[in-house]
């Protein structure tokens, strides 16, 4: 008889904490669930997440896996910026102060980190205490005179030229180590504004390739923090083997069954593909998501179990109207049904984090909330398509900010376009204030640039906006893309052949109204987005050289232009001309 040794395969554990797309989501956030107990359906109001919450939760996850022996990482998923008037304000300064407090591990580079191009990141990444990883994000060649780099910041780990691949880090699992990279979308200038010297390489190909030289390095163990969108992370393990979990952002999608509450049921926690599971956590710091992982000794993920988590406060809140309608026993009752939802985590907010947050910066927030510095005498309509009543009354004024602020920044300009999904509200009467323009009305965070364009191309610009937004011979991709023109004025005959609809294109030169002329070049503003030529913009492309973008957002354009001119928003159209 022969006798065969017993060889025990030893597994590592890990826990692995997840959030993604927070957008500057500091505070918590009132959210209203639809749930039913004893027959009767109410719609109460929750406190639901923020960054204190997951403080708060998060080191509850971290203490439990030192207990039970595991080993912990906490990971972003990107688009931490834009959202509210934290970024608005403070332009990725609170964002930094609040991630290191919250203490992740890592992050991924988001799409929205980049809307006002690189410079923001650079700064941000210098007051961080964690890696900001962008592995398919390519440094190399980054212009030396930049004021702020990116490649010469050890925090920052991008794609390795030499080796095709990302840069990633290690994190310990016992005796072992898991590494951990990340992924952005591969058309990254398409939808948002990296600088030109700093491209975006094929996800799949440097995939592939850190993979192997992750092997290479002795590492079985892999974790791909994504932020390529949900569908993209559910189709990559198709084409790349060897990554155990992605944990994705960008589509903001809340893996789980909260149907219950009143949301939207979506996948199961952890979508496996292959032999990789697929995780993501909602958006806007309502959630923490986490899962249990075991490996063996082959890298191989042998159990996987977890959950996202909504994070509420303890109080329920009713409509007054309601209070009367309902007994005191069926609040209870709705109050435990809540609780008692096993993706729901009823957890105080962190002390420290709260106060860090009130004393530096909403503190300002509030404050900037009462600051008034212009006065509307009627009610500025804004509509993306012009509609019986017509056009917006709003979305020129927004535009002649634009060209003010350039002519104030030292450049010639002579019109102005923006389109109409950039204005997000109209304008009540009464005063309005700087928390009204950065959190409302012009709530995102897009850099404002200036181009040089012959004047064959103007028409050209127009129509396709317009054609795009009413999908007129084509098909569209929505009415945001309606073009708002300041110094501009033109005639859109529907029923022209295309390429032939914007017709009597005059351009006002401070005294009169004059025939745009063909080969004339004229100086342009407008966002960062639309010069790159999107959603019927095309005809943008064909400017002289790369054009110029500044740091000036939509909101800083039209906050100065009402700080220096409190009353432009009761102007005639021939006083805006003028001012």
């Amino acid at each position: 008889m022969t006798n065969k040794k017993n060889k025990t395969n030893k597994t590592t554990k890990l826990r692995l904490a997840h959030i993604n797309d927070t957008h500057s989501h500091f505070e918590p956030t009132s959210l209203q669930l639809e749930i039913c107990t004893q027959g009767e359906k109410l719609a109460p109001f929750v406190s639901v997440g923020g960054f204190a919450r997951i403080k708060s939760r998060v080191d509850q996850l971290r203490q439990d896996s030192l207990e039970n022996e595991q080993a912990f990482v906490f990971l972003h998923a990107g688009d931490c910026f834009q959202g509210t008037l934290y970024f608005s304000l403070f332009k990725g300064e609170a964002n930094a102060t609040m991630l290191n407090e919250i203490g992740i591990d890592a992050m991924a580079l988001g799409n929205h980190e980049l809307d006002m191009g690189n410079a923001p990141v650079a700064r941000f990444a210098k007051q961080i205490k964690f890696p900001l990883l962008a592995g398919n994000w390519d440094l190399s060649k980054e212009c030396k005179e930049k004021k702020d780099r990116l490649s010469d910041n050890a925090a920052v780990l991008g794609y390795d030229a030499d080796q095709k691949a990302a840069k990633w880090i290690t994190k310990p699992i016992g005796n072992d180590c898991v590494a951990i990279f990340s992924l952005a979308l591969d058309m990254m200038e398409d939808i948002s504004n990296p600088d030109f010297d700093t491209p975006f390489i094929d996800a799949i190909e440097t995939a592939r390739n850190t993979v192997a030289q992750i092997n290479k390095a002795g590492i079985n163990k892999i974790i791909l923090l994504s932020h390529m969108g949900y569908e993209a992370d559910l189709e990559f393990p198709t084409h790349v083997d060897g990554i155990n979990v992605i944990v994705g952002g960008h589509s903001h999608r809340l893996q789980g069954d909260f149907s219950a509450l009143g949301l939207k049921k979506d996948d199961p926690y952890g979508v496996k593909v292959n032999n990789t599971y697929v995780v993501q956590s909602g958006c806007h710091s309502l959630s923490v998501g986490y899962c249990d992982l075991e490996f063996d000794s082959k890298g191989n993920l042998v159990t996987f179990g977890g959950k996202n988590e909504l994070l509420v406060g303890k109080s329920l809140f009713v409509d007054a109207k309601l209070q009367d309608l309902h007994s005191d026993s069926v609040y209870e009752l709705a109050k435990q049904h809540i609780h008692e939802h096993p993706n729901v985590a009823v957890c105080a907010r962190d002390k420290s984090i709260q106060s860090v947050l009130e004393d530096k910066y909403t503190c300002q927030v509030r404050k900037l909330q009462k600051e008034y510095i212009a006065e509307t005498d009627r009610k500025l309509r804004h509509v993306r398509v012009p509609d019986t009543e017509g056009p917006s009354q709003l979305a020129p004024i927004v535009a002649s900010s634009f060209l003010y602020k350039m002519q104030k920044l030292g450049h010639n300009v002579d019109f102005a376009i923006h389109n109409a999904g950039g204005v997000r509200v109209s304008l009540e009467v009464g005063k309005i204030s700087i928390a009204d323009i950065a959190g409302r009305l012009l709530p995102f965070a897009v850099p404002i640039g200036v181009y040089h364009i012959k004047g064959k191309f103007l028409p050209l610009i127009l129509e396709g906006a317009i054609n795009n937004a009413t999908n007129n011979g084509i098909k569209g991709t929505g009415d945001g893309s309606y073009p708002y023109a300041y110094n501009l004025s033109f005639d859109y005959l529907h029923d022209e052949e295309l390429g032939q609809r914007v017709k009597n294109l005059k351009l006002f030169d401070g005294n009169a109204w004059c025939l745009v002329e063909s080969e004339k070049v004229y100086v342009g503003t407008s966002s960062a987005y639309t010069m790159k030529g999107k959603e019927g913009y095309e005809a943008i492309l064909n400017m002289e050289g790369e054009g110029v973008v500044t740091n000036s957002s939509m909101a800083d354009c039209f906050i100065e232009l009402l700080k220096d001119h409190p009353d432009t928003l009761n102007y005639t159209d021939q006083q805006l001309l003028n001012f």
